[in-house]
């Protein structure tokens, strides 16, 4: 197991992989997407209260979900990053930032969507949506902190310590909705005795779910892919790439 981790942590390796896996990722991804939009959007039946607006939860849900489970991979890479300092996971660290600040953007968007005909309001300061606006900025402020400072290694190192100061705000957005009366509704598919959902609009939820998290390691991949490239660029392995051949070979 160590030896498989070890092998992959090489920037080569997990470039071959990587590229490997991205067209059935990609493919995975478009099948659920397919899948997940036709099921909630035509399938599922209206809900008794908020009739067809509540469909915008097949992409405002997976969002919010996505939001916090970038962040704490994320973490895990800062983690990483400060106590065996592996350059994979700096690089991770950074191409990760953007794609968790789009996926908290657009769920802080379809959730004003949503709110306006349910609340009457795009926007309330309610606990649910502050601690998720704040989630955002510690997104902006890891990609920035990461830009500003020149030395590569050391910009990784500081947006590491940044991530997991910040991660005493996941915890507050997942509970916000327990600890305080918010206008935000409860926990409807996470509840230990029995989702609160219909199974005809809990499954289509789920397979998106599923498909932002493919999409998430697909875009993550590619991004990886091209950081790699720029972090080791002068290697034999790049060089020998970018004349066609293949790395093993270099």
């Amino acid at each position: 197991m160590f030896a498989f981790l070890h092998k992959y942590a090489s920037l080569m390796h997990f470039y071959r992989l990587s590229a490997r896996l991205a067209p059935w990722l990609t493919a995975l991804t478009a099948v659920l997407l397919a899948g997940g939009l036709v099921g909630g959007l035509a399938l599922a039946p209206a809900d008794y209260q908020q009739g067809d607006s509540f469909r915008i939860i097949y992409l405002h849900v997976p969002s919010a979900w996505m939001s916090l489970f970038v962040y704490m991979c994320m973490a895990g890479a800062a983690f990483t990053t400060l106590v065996w300092r592996i350059k994979l996971a700096e690089i991770a660290l950074r191409e990760s930032a953007p794609l968790g600040a789009a996926f908290t953007f657009l769920a802080l968007v379809t959730g004003s969507i949503w709110g306006k005909p349910m609340w009457g309001t795009w926007w309330v300061w309610d606990a649910r949506l502050t601690s998720e606006l704040i989630l955002l900025f510690l997104y902006f402020g890891i990609i920035a902190l990461d830009g500003a400072i020149d030395d590569r290694r050391m910009g990784a190192r500081a947006a590491a310590v940044l991530t997991l100061i910040g991660v005493v705000n996941i915890p507050i957005i997942h509970y916000s909705v327990e600890w305080w009366s918010t206008l935000h509704q409860g926990p409807t598919v996470s509840k230990f005795d029995k989702p609160s959902i219909d199974t005809r609009m809990l499954i289509p939820l789920l397979v998106m779910v599923v498909a932002f998290t493919t999409y998430y390691a697909a875009a993550l991949g590619a991004r990886m892919r091209a950081g790699i490239l720029a972090y080791d660029h002068k290697a034999s392995w790049v060089r020998a790439l970018v004349r066609g051949r293949s790395p093993e070979h270099a």
